[in-house]
């Protein structure tokens, strides 16, 4: 590592060659004003002028956050002419932002409201026409709302870093500049996957989640038996919300909040992943013994179902019939539950929690319905259920921790927690094969060889029983590319391969609670390199912690098939638990 010296402020320092004035200083000690590094890293273009410093060897202001370090470099943060360039940066772009930030979901969290107080931009300081804008509400997960954009890039970049996409771009030039997916069409006219990434990235509220919480107050003033289940990412991140450190696992006040929010019965989505697991794991074994197709790829992740759906037509019948695990227990819920309780399914109302945006499209396709009547009514996302929460005045750190309704699906393992992590549902499933394999159990239980939180390609031979199973895991549809172009090639060598849409899986999805480090001061400065890391050791926690970590030895999974399913795979499985893909354009198979 080469040293450069530098001063800041006057003060000599040593800092390492290469890095720009901001992480210098950052390095240092010195926090300048900014809306692109230590956020998201997602935009190094130095275009909003936030971050102006003054510099020896440059002509004027730079932007510090791309103008690099050199030997004998002085910096200066707090000269009058640099702070009152930040402040007027700032001022511009608030004169072109619409500024309703009552009705913002964004409020408490906007980066531009941030960098106004700590510059002291003055409102009102620049007046005259804005741009036009566009308001773009048609999807079923996103909303794109120009008016509140500050053309920073971050979405764009995120939608190419993690997906190798360009949905988005800069539209036109100058005062007429926006960001939108090409030719300013909809989210629902574009071949968008929905993962909500660019929500995750944005710092003001011009892309966010489609809000489902209107709905949900409309099933519990309507005297509907509305039933909650969360998926088990939310448990790792909710807390976050509420002031808890990054990863702190927070599941039984979760289920107490739930509770005082009226809802009839609070369920895990854990039962369905056990569930699927067995749907999931008795149909790689028939296609492994049968010579079906291979590589089979699992159907969790909504987002890289539409991925495949848009780009990969042709292999459609490499990936798993399941149903994804929220889906599968709502269809139980609607059928088996309601008969137990004498309900009639049309009275039954379901709410699934999820760190996913596109789960919300998911929902609402035609395939997730079983007779005319959905297997989900609403999503709401990890945040969504954070604002539910506060606005009902709870005092979340003050909840007792309680337990799940344990009434037919209230018993899981720790295989089904474990699904929220990249390589989760490949280890799961693993569990159920082996033992399906050899009769017998899996003798460590984790497989270790699947494991790991990054984006990217993870892969393992596993010999079981003299049969051996060559697995993949990827997350990002930028990973997952590299996979599907070796199957259309015919050089792929996997029987099974795990695919999620969002980089490190669910615990990193669209709808999780922003890793904004200027928001949470109390984590380290390294904290975008380690959130999805101590979110995924939360559900390995549990995991461990579970007396029962196999999907097949779930006691109320086997009583389902035994009362109810028949066996995995049944005819009466297929007619509740699986589904049906096909090659698309845009959304054409959403209920309007």
């Amino acid at each position: 590592m080469t040293l450069v010296n530098v001063k800041i402020e006057g003060v000599p320092y040593q800092v390492e060659s290469g890095l720009t004035i901001l992480e210098a200083a950052k390095a240092c000690g010195y926090e300048i004003p900014s809306l692109c590094a230590f956020n998201h890293g997602e935009c190094n273009q130095g275009s909003c002028r936030v971050c102006l410093v003054e510099a020896t060897g440059a002509r004027g202001l730079v932007a510090s956050c791309v103008y690099p370090v050199s030997e004998g470099m002085e910096i200066r943060i707090s000269t009058p002419k640099a702070t009152e360039a930040r402040r007027r940066s700032v001022e511009l772009l608030l004169s072109n932002h619409n500024q309703n930030c009552q009705q913002c979901d964004k409020n408490g969290k906007c980066e531009l409201l941030h960098v106004a107080k700590i510059t002291g931009a003055r409102e009102g300081a620049f007046a005259g026409v804005h741009s036009e804008t566009y308001l773009d509400e048609l999807a079923p997960g996103l909303i794109r709302d120009t008016s509140k954009c500050i053309l920073c890039g971050r979405c764009i970049a995120r939608c190419s870093n993690a997906h190798g996409l360009g949905i988005l771009g800069f539209e036109n030039r100058g005062f007429r500049t926006f960001v939108s997916p090409a030719e300013n069409r909809s989210f629902a006219d574009s071949p968008c996957i929905q993962c909500g990434q660019c929500v995750n990235v944005c710092p003001t509220g011009a892309l966010m989640e489609h809000s489902e919480i209107a709905k949900v107050d409309a099933a519990l003033k309507a005297g509907k038996h509305v039933v909650i289940q969360a998926a088990p990412a939310v448990r790792a991140a909710l807390g976050e919300e509420f002031g808890y450190p990054v990863g702190t696992p927070v599941t039984g006040k979760m289920i107490a909040a739930m509770r005082r929010l009226g809802f009839e019965r609070v369920y895990d989505v854990n039962f369905g992943a056990d569930l699927t697991i067995m749907e999931e794991g008795t149909e790689l074994l028939h296609r492994i013994t049968n010579g079906g197709v291979l590589p089979m790829i699992t159907s969790c992740s909504p987002g890289w179902i539409n991925y495949a759906e848009y780009n990969y037509g042709d292999l459609l019948d490499h990936l798993s019939s399941c149903k994804s695990p929220h889906q599968m227990q709502g269809a139980v819920i609607k059928s088996y539950w309601a008969e137990q309780k004498g309900y009639d399914p049309k009275d039954v109302f379901v709410v699934s929690v999820m760190p996913c945006v596109a789960k919300k499209f998911e929902r609402q396709r035609e395939q997730m319905n079983v007779n005319g009547i959905d297997d989900v009514d609403a999503v709401i996302t990890t945040r969504e259920l954070a604002r539910m929460i506060k606005r009902a005045g709870i005092i979340f750190n003050r909840l007792p921790d309680e337990e799940w309704d344990g009434d037919i699906m209230g018993d899981y393992t720790g295989a089904a927690v474990i699904f929220g992590v990249t390589g989760g549902v490949m280890e799961a499933a693993l569990r159920t094969v082996y033992f399906k394999l050899t009769g017998s159990e899996y003798g460590r239980i984790a497989f270790e060889e699947v494991r790991g939180h990054d984006a990217g390609i993870r892969e393992a031979s596993l010999d079981i029983n003299g049969t051996v199973v060559n697995v993949a895991i990827a997350s990002g549809m930028k990973s997952a590319k590299v996979l599907l172009d070796e199957i259309r090639e015919g050089k792929s060598k996997y029987h099974f391969i795990e695919i999620m849409g969002c980089p490190g899986g669910c615990i990193n999805g669209g709808g999780q609670p922003y890793v904004r480090p200027v928001f949470l001061p109390n984590e380290d400065d390294n904290i975008l390199d380690t959130y999805k890391e101590k979110r995924a050791k939360a559900l390995y926690s549990e995991d461990e912690r579970q007396v029962v970590r196999q999907s097949h030895n779930n006691p109320q999974i086997v009583e389902l098939y035994e009362k109810f399913l028949g066996e995995p795979n049944s005819h009466k499985a297929h007619e509740l638990l699986h589904t049906t893909y096909a090659a698309r354009e845009g959304f054409n198979d959403i209920k309007k």
